[in-house]
């Protein structure tokens, strides 16, 4: 028999998903790499009470999100549920409703479950979420000193993925970071549906194959023609305007991303966090610093422009890209490889707060239903030198700098270096020690705007 594993339309590659199913959906931030015929064609299709596996819900009525508005749904594990800044989505008014149950999981954490579940691998230990939320009820093991928590492996009933190119054999092939979650929810499917912009006629070339057909039951080609969506760079107050503090400016968010650049060692390699952290790309053209995101590229550089972008290249917080000489790009899986394997050494992130014992909080607020751990839960669990991105003050004029965070911890004990717009903080093992402050202020008037004890310079 010749194997012909392609389908006539989306609708027929989703036409048995039953009632209750487990579907993974891949996809990354708010719009990118979405399997968007496939799931217009499960919303249409109508199967109720299916649990969804993915990293984020996306917008809008290709992705994700539709089947939660149109009650499809009755469980979600995903590495977000909900977003600071962006409202009140579908999915946390149903998980407030009682109506969809939650499990909110690490996003490096969450493609080695699907890795390790499709590998035959039971469970698997991680350092990842130690002392967090994440790991209540978990088995804590210590391994060469350092605890680890248990994970278990996770198989689904069937994955939407995207593909660049297709054959009839199920191969794949895919350009820049669409690869990004593609394989590992691929092989933890019992059935995995590939929707691809193009399907060759004869077969894909061995070398370029970036998952091999057996991991692949049914291909079908892009039918819905969706439109990229340019995500400008959008920071509250905005990256050029600063928060006054007693009638003073503080730093711009632009010149935090500069001072932060000017403290990242030459010879790094540095992940950049959604937000702040992102900006830190356009300070260091010239140096020998590479740039990591866990979506899957490696050397990249500054931000895109609307005029000059391609469309297979973005960061972590979904901005387009320049890429750099060396570039590379890779599945989430290695991205994550590269981080709790030692091979990153800066880390940059966002934060709602951080505390006297170093500890992180930047995943939930009070106010979410739910929450968003994306990677960084991840990325704070390795041995990079972590550095937080924020303002001093939250919109409600309370420190972020705080004796103990309130909100869920991203990570206990692991910041290394604080910049905010008043001042650069460095860890020294029992507080932090102001280390540098913004024109116009004091150090007294800095510590008096900080909700923990300081290290102050003399003189």
């Amino acid at each position: 028999m010749t194997i012909d594993k392609i389908y006539e339309s989306p609708a027929a590659a989703v036409a048995d998903v039953p009632d209750g199913a487990s579907v993974s959906i891949a996809g990354f931030g708010m719009t990118h790499s979405f399997p968007t015929s496939l799931t217009v064609a499960l919303r249409e299709q109508g199967a109720r009470r299916l649990c969804i596996v993915a990293n984020s819900l996306g917008s809008g009525p290709y992705r994700s999100t539709a089947l939660i508005e149109n009650h499809q749904v009755n469980r979600l594990i995903v590495s977000f549920s909900a977003r600071a800044g962006e409202g009140t989505s579908a999915a946390e008014k149903q998980i407030a409703a009682g109506e969809i149950e939650v499990e909110l999981v690490p996003q490096g954490t969450l493609v080695e479950r699907l890795r390790a579940g499709g590998a035959g691998i039971g469970a698997f230990f991680t350092r990842t979420g130690v002392g967090t939320a994440i790991a209540e009820g978990k088995e804590v093991r210590t391994i060469d000193g350092v605890e680890h928590v248990l994970e278990q492996g996770l198989k689904v009933d069937y994955a939407l993925i995207r593909a660049q190119r297709a054959d009839r054999f199920g191969n794949l092939e895919f350009d820049g970071v669409g690869r990004n979650f593609m394989p590992s929810f691929a092989k933890a499917a019992r059935v995995a549906i590939a929707e691809a912009e193009e399907i060759v006629d004869g077969q894909l070339d061995p070398e370029r194959i970036g998952l091999p057909g057996i991991f692949v039951s049914r291909v079908v080609r892009t039918t819905e023609d969706v439109p990229h969506d340019f995500l400008k760079v959008r920071e509250g107050r905005g990256a050029d305007s600063a928060r006054s503090y007693h009638d003073k400016p503080g730093w711009t968010r632009n010149q935090m991303a500069e001072v932060a650049a000017g403290l990242v060692p030459a010879g790094s390699y540095m992940n950049l966090g959604l937000g702040i952290p992102g900006l830190i790309s356009n300070y260091i053209e010239g140096r020998d610093i590479t740039l990591h995101s866990e979506n899957g590229v490696l050397g990249y550089g500054t931000i895109a422009s609307k005029e000059d972008y391609d469309p297979n290249a973005y960061n972590a917080s979904g901005h387009y890209v320049h890429l750099v000489p060396g570039a590379s790009f890779f599945e989430s899986v290695t991205s994550f490889e590269m981080v709790r394997g030692g091979k990153v050494d800066v880390v940059a992130l966002g934060a709602f707060q951080v505390d006297s014992h170093a500890s992180i909080a930047n995943w939930s607020t009070p106010d979410m239903v739910g929450g968003g751990i994306g990677g960084a839960m991840d990325l704070v669990a390795g041995d990079a030198t972590v550095m937080v991105l924020m303002t001093h003050l939250d919109s409600k004029g309370q420190p972020k700098l705080v004796a103990e965070c309130d909100y869920p911890l991203t990570g206990r004990a692991c910041v290394d270096i604080v910049v905010t717009d008043l001042g650069v903080f460095r860890w020294g093992g029992q507080r932090f020690r102001l280390e540098r402050v913004a024109p116009g202020f004091t150090p007294d008037e800095v510590a008096a705007l900080t909700g923990l004890e300081l290290d102050l310079p003399v003189g």
